[in-house]
C-alpha cells in the first residue's frame, strides 16, 4: 500500500512533540502510535504489539542492549576502582587550559574510532572531571564526543560503520568496480560532511568559530556558576559510582589503562565486534581489580549491575527510535520522498540532492544503516545512468548517514554520547545544531563544486 504523503505525519508529529517538550521517549512514542493507526487503522493495537515484540527479538537490538548496558558496567568499575580518576589526573598534567581540554577530547575521539558506541560512551566517561575543572559546560564535551562518533568511524575503513557499508556495496554488483572495500575507499575523499565535522570541532575549541545559540547560554551557565552539568540533567551520569571513587586513595594509571585497551584490542581481534570485546575487557576487570584488593568480587558484581541499570534511559530512547524505523519503513517514508526528488534530478546537481534529501531523511527518522541499506541500491545505478563520479555519489550517501548520526536528537551516538557526558539527549542535540548545520553547509557547498568539476 502506498501512504504518499501521509508517511511523513509519524515523523513530524515526533519533531514536533520533542522541540516543544523537550521530552524524548514521549515524543518517539507518540509519533510511533499514530504511525501504527494509520497502518493498522482498528487492528493498530495488534500492529503495535507486534512489531514492537519484532523489535525486541531483533538480533541488532539484543547486540545494543547488551554492548551498551555492558559498556555501563566496565565504566562503572573503572571508576569504582579510582581508573578514571587515574586517567583525569595524567591528563590534567597535559593540559594548561580550557582549549588544551577539549583538543584532547578531540583527539581521543579521533583515537577510539573502531565504534561509535565504544567512543561515545568511553571518552566523554573519562574526560568529564577533566572538562569539568576548565568549567566547560556538559553540553559542549558532548559535542566534542559526538562530532568524533560516526563522522570518524566513516573515514577510517576498519571501523564498524565502513564494514556494514562495504558489505552493502559489495552486494551491490557494479562491474569493474573491484571489492566492497575498494569501492568504499574510493569514496573516503568524497564524504564531505565527515571531514568538515570533524575539522570544525578544533577550530570551536580555540574560539575560532565562537559559541552559539543555546552553546553559549551553556557556557555562561558554567563560566559564571560552575554549573557544568545543565539543570535536570543531575541524575544523568553514574552518580553512585562517583561517590564511592571519591573515596579512592592514590588511583593507579593501569586500573584504567588495562580494561580499555583490552577492550579496544579484543574488539578489532574479533573482526570489529564490540561485544566481544567489551566481554573480554569485562573477565579481565573482574580478575584485575580483586587482585589488588581494591574491590571485593561481590562489590565489584553489585558496580557492574549499577553500572547496566545506568544505561537503561538512552537504551529505551534508542529501541524507541527502532520502533518509529518500523514504523516508517512500513509507511515506505524513505521510498517515497526518493521518488519525489529523483524526477528533478540533473547530473551536475546529484550529489547535493542525495545529501540533503538523505540526510533530512536521516535526521527524521534516526535511521543510518536502514537508510544505505535502501539508497545505495537507488543510487548507484541513477548515478551510473546519468554518468556521475560514482565515488562522488556514494560519499554524499554515507556523508548524508553520519549528518543524521550527528544531528538527530535521538540517534544513538547522540544519545550515548549526551548520557557519557552527563547531559540530556535534546539539551546536547539543541546546543550543538548550530555547528551541525555550518558543518552541513560547507559540506553542501564542497558537494557543488565537486559536482560541477569532477
Amino acid at each position: 500500500m502506498e501512504y504518499g504523503i501521509i508517511s511523513l505525519v509519524p515523523t513530524l508529529i515526533v519533531l514536533v512533540i520533542a522541540l516543544t517538550t523537550k521530552r524524548t521517549i514521549e515524543a518517539l512514542i507518540a509519533g510511533s502510535i499514530v504511525g501504527f493507526i494509520i497502518i493498522g487503522k482498528h487492528n493498530f493495537f495488534t500492529v503495535l504489539s507486534d512489531t514492537t515484540l519484532k523489535v525486541m527479538a531483533d538480533p541488532t537490538i539484543g547486540w545494543i542492549i547488551l554492548v551498551c548496558g555492558l559498556f555501563g558496567s566496565i565504566i562503572a568499575m573503572i571508576v569504582r576502582a579510582g581508573g578514571a580518576l587515574a586517567f583525569g589526573n595524567f591528563v590534567t598534567r597535559l593540559i594548561k587550559n580550557r582549549a588544551d581540554a577539549l583538543i584532547v577530547t578531540w583527539i581521543l575521539g579521533i583515537v577510539v574510532f573502531i565504534d561509535d558506541y565504544l567512543n561515545a560512551i568511553t571518552v566523554s566517561s573519562v574526560m568529564q572531571k577533566v572538562t569539568d575543572k576548565y568549567k566547560i559546560p556538559r553540553e559542549m564535551l558532548a559535542y566534542v564526543v559526538d562530532s568524533t562518533g560516526a563522522t570518524v568511524c566513516i573515514l577510517i575503513p576498519f571501523s564498524t560503520w565502513s564494514i556494514f557499508v562495504s558489505g552493502i556495496l559489495q552486494d551491490s554488483s557494479i562491474e569493474s568496480a573491484g571489492s566492497g572495500l575498494s569501492i568504499y575507499l574510493s569514496a573516503i575523499p568524497y564524504m564531505f560532511y565527515a571531514w568538515v565535522a570533524v575539522i570544525v570541532v578544533p577550530l570551536v575549541a580555540i574560539n575560532i568559530i565562537p559559541t552559539l545559540g543555546a552553546m553559549k547560554k551553556a557556557e555562561h551557565r558554567a563560566g559564571s556558576t560552575g554549573q557544568t552539568i545543565p539543570p535536570g540533567s543531575e541524575n544523568e551520569g553514574i552518580s553512585k559510582s562517583e561517590v564511592l571513587e571519591s573515596q579512592r586513595e592514590n588511583p593507579k594509571f593501569y586500573n584504567f589503562f588495562i580494561p580499555i585497551i583490552t577492550l579496544i584490542f579484543f574488539t578489532i581481534y574479533f573482526d570489529i565486534d564490540a561485544f566481544k570485546g567489551v566481554l573480554a575487557a569485562l573477565g579481565v576487570t573482574l580478575v584485575l581489580y580483586p587482585l589488588q584488593r581494591i574491590i571485593t568480587l561481590a562489590e565489584i558484581f553489585d558496580v557492574a549491575i549499577e553500572g547496566f541499570k545506568s544505561m537503561i534511559f538512552p537504551l529505551a530512547i534508542v529501541v524507541s527510535s527502532f520502533i518509529l524505523k518500523e514504523v516508517n519503513d512500513a509507511l515506505r517514508l524513505t521510498e517515497y520522498i526518493i521518488e519525489i526528488v529523483t524526477p528533478i534530478l540533473s547530473p551536475n546537481l546529484l550529489p547535493l540532492v542525495v545529501f540533503i534529501v538523505l540526510a533530512s531523511i536521516a535526521f527524521a527518522t534516526g535511521s543510518f544503516w536502514g537508510l544505505f541499506a535502501i539508497s545505495l541500491p537507488i543510487v548507484i545505478p541513477l548515478a551510473i545512468e546519468m554518468n556521475v563520479n560514482l565515488p562522488l555519489a556514494i560519499g554524499a550517501v554515507i556523508s548524508s548517514g553520519a549528518f543524521g548520526s550527528h544531528a538527530c536528537f535521538y540517534a544513538d551516538a547522540t544519545v550515548l554520547s549526551a548520557k557519557g557526558s552527563g547531559c540530556k539527549s535534546i539539551d546536547h542535540a539543541i546546543t550543538q545544531l548550530p555547528y551541525v548545520l555550518i558543518s552541513a553547509g560547507i559540506a553542501s557547498v564542497l558537494f557543488i563544486i565537486a559536482g560541477f568539476t569532477i
